[in-house]
């Protein structure tokens, strides 16, 4: 028991929250009639991203927590700076989350809802959310037809019901063979199936996702996961097997004393 009690200690000390290493990357989803979004910016950010009309499409995604739950996202962020007064959705339209799931067989796409008033108020110049501001929100499933594998058959969600599922991007391999419900605004690199399990998404086959002026200006992507920090999982486990080495020491003198 002490053993026991020593592990579950050890194991949590290890919890700690990581931020996200590789960060995140612009990448085009869907051209419009009239061909992509105009999209510029250095690597880490600053973005610019000009959704001149309804069916452009841009994700700005990252694989840093794919591997884990929906339940454990630590915080997810963007700073928006635009102009957001002339969008005719208003300043809420965009950027808006998907997130790849998968229950290690099955994937689909879980989306917030940027026109719903309860994400509204979690909008200041941009967005700083952890899962707790998601768990009770509406969670929309898309990109994939076949729902049965999801809590109550994919209807009628929130976040906090699919929590248990995992954040993890579908390979090249498998984006390329497909399955009945992946449509072309599946959040995947057009041309080459890349996929980011957490991705920030601009633009839609809506007009009210059409960003005109400059278009978009949004900075500083993050996310973080609880995750186990490598290094103190090994210090915690030499610690855990020294503890019971001590421990069977002592219990097999204390017999041999009797």
């Amino acid at each position: 028991m002490i053993f026991k009690s020593l592990a579950v200690a050890g194991l949590l000390t290890c919890m700690v929250t990581q931020t996200a290493s590789a960060g995140f990357i612009l990448y085009n989803i869907r051209n419009g009639a009239s061909g992509a979004a105009g999209v510029s910016g250095l690597p880490n950010g600053p973005y610019d991203i000009a959704i001149t009309e309804g069916g452009q499409k841009v994700g700005l995604g990252s694989s840093d927590i794919d591997g884990s739950k929906l339940k454990n996202i630590g915080n997810l962020a963007i700073t928006r700076t635009d102009d957001r007064t002339g969008m005719a959705a208003g300043p809420f339209s965009a950027p808006y989350l998907n997130f790849w799931i998968t229950d290690g067989t099955n994937y689909a796409v879980v989306a917030n809802e940027p026109s719903n008033a309860a994400f509204q108020p979690l909008f200041n110049n941009g967005y700083d959310l952890t899962f707790a501001d998601l768990a009770d929100k509406t969670a929309k499933v898309f990109e994939n037809a076949d729902t049965s594998w999801l809590p109550n058959n994919g209807v009628g969600l929130t976040f906090a019901d699919l929590g248990e599922l995992v954040i993890q991007a579908p390979t090249i391999a498998e984006l390329g063979v497909g399955w009945a419900g992946l449509g072309t605004g599946a959040p995947r690199e057009l041309g080459t199936n890349v996929a980011y399990g957490v991705n920030w998404i601009f633009g839609d086959t809506l007009e009210n996702y059409v960003s005109g002026g400059p278009g978009y200006a949004v900075s500083s992507p993050s996310v973080t996961a609880a995750v186990p920090e490598p290094s103190s999982l090994v210090i915690a486990c030499c610690g855990l097997v020294a503890a019971g080495v001590s421990f069977r020491r002592r219990k097999r003198a204390a017999v041999a004393a009797v």
